[in-house]
């Protein structure tokens, strides 16, 4: 048996669903954020050849530009999915959590 908070609203089961729901859409975000950048490091630390080649005879710019390029905005696209989904899901749950404890 547990033991009761002296704050009513940490024992809130709507409550700790909410915190529930945002520590995972959090950690599934972070994970996707950390494997997008590391990876990223990982394929400079260890491949760089691959990096360095030329997109098409007589350019100037190689491979390496556009996946620079598609990390920054893949982590922009992560980023508005959580805004979406903080604006859309979490901030209703905040709402009705707040009005039942009077907030």
């Amino acid at each position: 048996m547990s033991a009761k908070t002296t704050n009513p609203i940490l024992d809130d089961p709507e409550f700790k669903e909410l915190a529930r729901q945002k520590n995972k859409v959090s950690l599934i975000l972070t994970i996707a954020e950390l494997v997008l950048y590391f990876g990223f490091i990982a394929l400079i630390a260890y491949n760089k050849p691959f990096l360095a080649q030329k997109i098409s005879e007589g350019s100037a710019i190689t491979i390496g530009i556009p996946i620079a390029v598609g990390v920054i905005i893949l982590s922009w696209v992560l980023t508005g999915i959580y805004i979406y989904w903080a604006n859309n899901t979490y901030d209703e749950m905040v709402k009705r959590v707040k009005k039942r404890f009077g907030g």
